[in-house]
């Protein structure tokens, strides 16, 4: 199984409705709410954008068709605290977090009934750093960032997860890195990996993704 890297750049334009985006804000059809988890507090808090990803976009490079080619997979978790919102509460650490702690959201087709859903804060700003396009590669240069769907677990310390996942994949990773207006650190320069049950993965679902921090 080879990975898919994600490579980022910032954008000339902004990136089309339904296109594959890290950071920014998410595409979401009419009628479908930002995805929120209920806080410590009780209240509802928007889980963290991460990336939508076109998998028509990403077809040429699905050569095992381990994603479906149409659609839009979108990933949110909670990662307040790596972007250095310390105040926030929960999140993920060094173990398979609860099913709660992440969000991963597939639409079968991509059409008109897209919209960009922005958050703002209490002045009315944008709460999202800028956008950044992906593009797609089978190979990437040594050092760089290991933003992949598909990443081996060579961060992994152990043989195996921890039972009941010991057979989870990767589904997507994302390594720790800044840019102008962002700082995610996943403790100490690690990485955030989602977790999929490969029946799930074949069946095209994505309600019981998981997540994980490693970092050695």
């Amino acid at each position: 199984m080879k990975p898919i890297y994600l490579i980022l750049s910032m954008p000339f334009d902004k990136v089309e409705t339904c296109g594959s985006r890290f950071w920014g804000n998410p595409d979401l059809p009419h009628g479908v709410d930002y995805p929120t988890y209920v806080d410590d507090e009780g209240d509802d808090y928007p889980y963290y954008f991460i990336c939508q990803i076109n998998l028509e976009q990403l077809a040429p490079f699905d050569t095992e068709n381990r994603l479906p080619h149409k659609g839009l997979l979108s990933f949110f978790a909670k990662i307040d605290h790596y972007m250095g919102y310390f105040a926030a509460t929960g999140g993920i650490g060094g173990c398979t977090s609860d099913p709660d702690d992440v969000k991963v959201l597939y639409f079968p087709e991509c059409n008109d009934d897209f919209r960009e859903v922005v958050l703002v804060d209490d002045d009315g700003r944008p709460t999202a750093p800028k956008e950044m396009e992906i593009k797609f590669a089978h190979a990437i240069e040594r050092y760089s960032d290991e933003h992949a769907l598909f990443a081996p677990p060579t961060h992994r310390e152990w043989e195996t997860w921890d039972p009941p996942y010991e057979n989870w994949e990767i589904l997507l990773q994302i390594d720790s890195f800044c840019g102008m207006d962002f700082n995610l650190n996943f403790m100490d320069c690690g990485v955030l990996d989602f977790l999929i049950d490969p029946d799930d993965l074949k069946k095209h679902r994505f309600d019981n993704v998981r997540a994980i921090v490693l970092s050695t």
